[in-house]
């Protein structure tokens, strides 16, 4: 039998320490821990899937909350069946003891975990939604307040009027303004709608 463990942060810059720290100290070898640091709306996530692959039966798999495994909720049930079912493995959610696939393998026990996977995939789910919600309404009012998202505009050279008549007289190429102008051809192309239209304003 090995054990495992599981780690899941939703991207790069968040910190899995309290995660690797719970899974230490259960004695889980650095070496059968494996981290995905992306969001948990699906399993497409590469290090969990090498971990299913090394799984036996058997082998004991470490989780810290249920919501580190995945915030889908058909997912989620779907995972635990695949592990514990056809890979025939024992999950422990540190978090919740009730999670411990360990104890209590009878029927009332079984159902009593069944009961509290569905509950808290549930809540997990339910909190994805109310973060993209509020993701989603946070971007609404920024926009409101006149805030941009993306990348900066490319500013317009000073000269960019008189650059544009030479390329309108063909006296420059637009392989050549564009290079003078440090832009790619699509942007050239959306300044220079915005620079005819505050031309025709200002007459």
């Amino acid at each position: 039998m090995q054990t495992y463990g599981y780690v899941r942060v939703s991207s790069a810059d968040q910190n899995e320490d309290r995660q690797l720290l719970a899974l230490e100290e259960l004695g889980v070898p650095s070496s059968n821990i494996f981290i995905d640091k992306q969001s948990g709306k699906d399993f497409d996530r590469p290090n969990y899937l090498k971990l299913r692959k090394v799984l036996h039966e058997g082998d004991l798999l470490y989780i810290k909350s249920i919501d580190r495994l995945g915030r889908n909720y058909n997912e989620i049930q779907n995972q635990w069946r695949i592990l514990t079912k056809e890979k025939g493995i024992d999950i422990v959610v540190i978090d919740m003891p009730l999670l411990d696939t360990r104890m209590c393998k009878d029927l009332i026990g079984t159902f009593i975990s069944d009961v509290v996977l569905q509950l808290l995939s549930f809540v997990a789910h339910n909190e994805r939604e109310n973060i993209r919600q509020r993701q989603a309404e946070g971007i609404a009012v920024a926009k409101l307040k006149g805030v941009r998202f993306g990348r900066p505009e490319k500013p317009v050279p000073d000269n960019f009027g008189e650059l544009v008549k030479q390329w309108e007289r063909k006296q420059i190429k637009t392989s050549e303004i564009l290079l003078l102008c440090d832009m790619s051809r699509s942007t050239f192309y959306i300044r220079l709608k915005e620079y005819r239209l505050s031309n025709r304003k200002g007459k």
